[in-house]
């Protein structure tokens, strides 16, 4: 575990400037580090287990500077924004470690198109975090009779869905007691549940899991279903109407669907037109519900169609 947490400060600390790092370097826990936003001329913010704090150097707010900005954009570009001009059009890259960076600056079009971004004035580095096992206790709620059951994760942004839809994958791909090892065909638009860097795979997405990145959910599941064949579809953060098509050939494919979605709970779902239609079809058997606090407080609910919780505890 500490040796993993070092990975990653190593790897978050060679894309900061010069000055930052040192702050970094002796005052984060990267155990609890989520989020890192910086702004030229404001406060740099951290987010720690759900909690912001501003960072603090020498007794004063640390505010970054224009310098600070390019500094760190060109070792988020390796000193080549050229060559990553197609990731940062879509206003964020992943770097090393499977960590994504967005950005905020003037959009430069070409016609109708988003050619690239330039004047980056704002940052927000997502820490990627592994948490193999925290879906240990939800497997057994997802599978009957050795059948996957469709599920749909929910919770409100930076509550852990994407790293609880991470470890489901790898675990329903690698087989548990529950459930023998299957194909995942998964669908990374926003390159953060395998994260794809240079080619590699930078999280375990288990041994028979298939990624396809830098596509849109509709063209990735479709593509998945005719070209690999997988007994399982996982997506991050569904929510447009041009992905239902999709997902419904996938399920009348056979395959097994696995997503998430922001929301509170099932029922504040059901007030969306896209959701409504899903739930009240009954095209989800499983929903998982995520609220609190991750570390702290955190509560998961599993609930079945009929909105019964099935691992409510006495």
């Amino acid at each position: 575990m500490k040796q993993r947490y070092e990975k990653t400060k190593q790897q978050i600390l060679k894309i900061l400037p010069y000055k930052m790092r040192m702050y970094f370097e002796r005052n984060v826990d990267f155990e609890k580090l989520q989020e890192i936003r910086i702004r030229i001329n404001r406060p740099v913010l951290l987010k720690e287990n759900g909690k912001e704090k501003k960072v603090v150097a020498d007794q004063k707010i640390y505010e970054a500077s224009a310098a600070d900005m390019k500094e760190c954009v060109e070792y988020i570009s390796k000193y080549s924004r050229y060559a990553y001009e197609h990731e940062m059009s879509q206003g964020f890259l992943t770097v090393e470690g499977g960590h994504r960076v967005g950005f905020a600056g003037k959009i430069i079009r070409d016609g109708t198109k988003i050619r690239h971004m330039k004047e980056i004035t704002s940052l927000n580095i997502r820490v990627a975090h592994e948490k193999k096992g925290c879906a240990d206790e939800l497997i057994q709620y997802l599978v009957e009779n050795g059948r996957i059951l469709h599920t749909l994760i929910i919770s409100p942004p930076g509550l852990g869905k994407t790293t609880l839809l991470r470890d489901l994958i790898r675990q329903l791909s690698n087989g548990t007691r529950w459930n023998e090892g299957c194909s995942v065909g998964v669908v990374d638009e926003r390159m953060e549940l395998g994260s794809v860097y240079q080619g590699e795979i930078q999280n375990d997405l288990g041994i028979r899991s298939d990624v396809l990145s830098g596509c849109t959910k509709e063209e990735g599941m479709m593509m998945l279903v005719r070209s690999m064949a997988p007994e399982v579809i996982a997506v991050d953060e569904i929510g447009r109407e041009e992905e239902i098509p999709a997902i419904l050939y996938a399920m009348c494919s056979g395959c097994r669907f696995l997503a998430t979605a922001h929301g509170d709970d099932v029922r504040q779902l059901k007030e969306k037109p896209f959701f409504k239609e899903m739930i009240q079809g009954k095209y989800f058997e499983r929903f998982i519900v995520l609220s609190g606090i991750p570390g702290r407080d955190q509560e998961v609910r599993i609930y079945d169609t009929k909105e019964c919780c099935l691992n409510m505890q006495e």
